[in-house]
C-alpha cells in the first residue's frame, strides 16, 4: 500500500499508479464505479488511467471547463448522469481533474442519494496541495464563489506527480500561491525553501518533496478544526480579498485562476496585517514585490472599490455582519477572526494599486 500522507483527509502519494488506483477501486463493484472530468482533464489526464480504470462512456460525466462553470447546470448533469445509469448508495464517484471538477464532484457525490463514496485524483498542483484535501466541497451561486456546499471527507486523495507534466505553466503558479500561503501561516523556514525553488523551471522530483509538506501543513490545520469553526480559518489567509477579485473578475468577463486571485489578495491582507497587528512594513513592500514578480497584478480602479466591499460582505467567513479576516503578526504567528474596517479595506486596496 501506498503512504498514508494525511490521516484526516486520506491522502495517499501514488508510488505505482495503476497498482495504487487499482487498490482504491476494488472494493467497489465494477458496475458502480462512475467518473466526472472537466473537457482539459478529459482530454490530458484521462488518457494516462483509462486502461487502468476501464469505465465505460456511459458512465462518464464530462463538464465545461473553468470555475465560471461550477455551477447548477454543472452538478445537474452529474446528478443526471448517476441516476440514468443507476448509480446506488454503494456506487463511486471518481473525480479527476483540478480543485473545480474536485470541488463539484464532492459536493454532487455527497448530496446524491444523501451521500454516496467519492475519490479525488487531482491533476494540478493547485488541486493536489488544497482544493481537493480537506473536505470541502461546493459550488457557486448567485455569483459568489462556493456559495453551496457541505463538508465531507472524500474516501481517498490520490497524488500522483505523473499529472504535473502535463500543466502549464500558468497552472503551475496558480498552485504554488497556495503552497506560499501554508508557509505564512506555519513557518518562515517554508517560505524561504518555497523562495529557493525555480517554479518557472520545476524540478518535478524536488516540487514532490514540497507538495507533500504543504499538505502536511494544511492537515494540521484541518485535523484540528475539521469543520473550520475555530483554527482552521488559518487556511483562508488571502482569501477574503481573494475571493472578491476572483468573483470581480469573473462578472468581467476576464476570469482568473484561483491562485492569482490568492496572491493578491495576500499582498492586500499583508497591508492589513501592518496596519492591524504591526507586521513588518519593509516585510510587507519584499514579500509583494516578490509576489508580483511571479504572479503579475490584477487590474482594477478606485471605481471597483464598493463592488470589491460588496462582494466581501457576502464571504461565507464573515461573522456578526462583519468581514472576517485571517491576519498575520509576523510570518507563522497567526490571528483568526479579524476585522477591518471599510475605510481599512479601501487602504488595502489602493495600497496595492500604488505598489
Amino acid at each position: 500500500m501506498f503512504p498514508l500522507l494525511s490521516s484526516e483527509s486520506n491522502v495517499f502519494i501514488a508510488e505505482d499508479l495503476a497498482k495504487d488506483i487499482t487498490q482504491l477501486i476494488n472494493q467497489f463493484p465494477t458496475d458502480k464505479i462512475f467518473l466526472l472530468c472537466d473537457e482539459g482533464s478529459y482530454a490530458q489526464c484521462y488518457p494516462k488511467i483509462k486502461e487502468i480504470i476501464n469505465i465505460p462512456q456511459e458512465h462518464t460525466v464530462i463538464i465545461k471547463q473553468g470555475d465560471d462553470n461550477k455551477g447548477l447546470e454543472a452538478i445537474q448533469q452529474v446528478w443526471q448522469m448517476l441516476s440514468s445509469q443507476g448509480a446506488d448508495r454503494k456506487s463511486l464517484l471518481l473525480n479527476l481533474g483540478g480543485g473545480m471538477p474536485c470541488d463539484l464532484g464532492g459536493f454532487a457525490a455527497s448530496t446524491f442519494k444523501r451521500g454516496i463514496k467519492f475519490i479525488n485524483i487531482p491533476t494540478t498542483l493547485l488541486s493536489q496541495v488544497d482544493a481537493s484535501i480537506g473536505g470541502k466541497t461546493g459550488i457557486n451561486f448567485g455569483g459568489y464563489k462556493n456559495e453551496i456546499g457541505v463538508f465531507n471527507q472524500a474516501t481517498a486523495v490520490l497524488i500522483s506527480p505523473v499529472f504535473l507534466e502535463s500543466i502549464n505553466q500558468e497552472n503551475m503558479v496558480s498552485g504554488y500561491a497556495e503552497m506560499i500561503k501554508h508557509a505564512f501561516i506555519y513557518s518562515a523556514d517554508i517560505w524561504d525553501k518555497l523562495q529557493k525553488f525555480d517554479i518557472s523551471n520545476p524540478n518535478l522530483d524536488e516540487l514532490k518533496d514540497l507538495v507533500s509538506e504543504s499538505i502536511q501543513i494544511k492537515d494540521h490545520f484541518v485535523q484540528s478544526d475539521p469543520t473550520e469553526q475555530h483554527i482552521r480559518k488559518a487556511l483562508n489567509f488571502g482569501h477574503t480579498f481573494g475571493h472578491a477579485f476572483e468573483s470581480l473578475a469573473m462578472y468581467q468577463k476576464r476570469p482568473m485562476l484561483h491562485g492569482h486571485a490568492v496572491a493578491y489578495g495576500m499582498i492586500c491582507e499583508l497591508y492589513l496585517s501592518h496596519l492591524k497587528l504591526g507586521f513588518s512594513m519593509p516585510d510587507v513592500l519584499d514579500i509583494s514585490h516578490k509576489l508580483e514578480t511571479i504572479f503579475g497584478r490584477f487590474e482594477f480602479t478606485p471605481n471597483d472599490f464598493e463592488e470589491l466591499y460588496r462582494l466581501m460582505t457576502h464571504d461565507k467567513k464573515n461573522d456578526s455582519n462583519q468581514i472576517n479576516f485571517t491576519l498575520l503578526e509576523e510570518i507563522g504567528d497567526i490571528k483568526i477572526n479579524s476585522h477591518a474596517t471599510k475605510e481599512e479595506i479601501f487602504d488595502a486596496l489602493q495600497f496595492y494599486l500604488k505598489l
